[in-house]
């Protein structure tokens, strides 16, 4: 089992910046894959960007350029670091872990609120 929690969400000026944290605990070292992911009311949740065990990165195409992802392996957390916020990027962000052998397990942090005004 892995346990998932995020803080760091808040409220936020539209330009403004915020990071997101992901403290990991339990099986941490079946991780395979972190990401965040995140849904805005009334819409899916999407993936925002991915994180590997051996640090490649991936992002939607609507973060790039502005969010970063970021793992610290010897304190077991994630991070997104978001910048250049859009009211568009309100939703609540969620942590995500890939686990065990071949992914065969996924877990899911409780989730944080960012709202970004205009």
């Amino acid at each position: 089992q892995v346990q998932l929690v995020e803080s760091g969400g808040g409220l936020v000026q539209g330009g403004g910046s915020l990071r997101l944290s992901c403290a990991a605990s339990g099986s941490i070292f079946s991780i395979n894959a972190m990401s965040w992911y995140r849904q805005a009311p009334g819409k899916q949740r999407e993936l925002v960007a991915t994180i590997t065990e051996g640090g490649s990165t991936n992002y939607a195409d609507s973060v790039k350029g502005r969010f970063t992802i970021s793992r610290d392996y010897a304190k077991n957390m994630m991070y997104l670091q978001m910048t250049a916020l859009k009211p568009e990027d309100t939703a609540v962000y969620y942590c995500y872990a890939v686990a065990g052998l071949g992914s065969k397990y996924d877990f899911w942090g409780q989730g944080t609120q960012v709202t970004v005004s205009s």
